[in-house]
């Protein structure tokens, strides 16, 4: 079992359509093979950092997911809601 820390910046004004878009992709990764659980988390201290803590099967599952049209298409949605690229940080208990 692996955990992925996906961290990301949102544009200014942009907030509300990125919670919009990161949850419609969230579901999405619900349905993926592997997957586990999966929560959003919002920084106290900076409005516009986002944080996604998932749960997966395998470090193979999570590949899967990244490299996926799916997860593609909803990445297209949310690129433009970010003011820098998003940083994914692989995890082990």
């Amino acid at each position: 079992m692996i955990y992925v820390l996906v961290e990301r910046h949102i544009a200014d004004t942009m907030e509300s359509t990125y919670d919009v878009a990161a949850q419609m992709a969230l579901e999405a990764a619900h349905r993926a093979p592997g997957f586990i659980s999966g929560e959003t988390l919002s920084d106290m201290q900076r409005g516009n950092h986002r944080y996604l803590l998932s749960k997966w099967r395998s470090l193979h599952d999570w590949k899967q997911w990244y490299y996926s049209d799916e997860r593609h298409e909803a990445m297209n949605q949310l690129n433009p809601t970010l003011s820098d690229f998003e940083k994914i940080t692989l995890l082990e208990r």
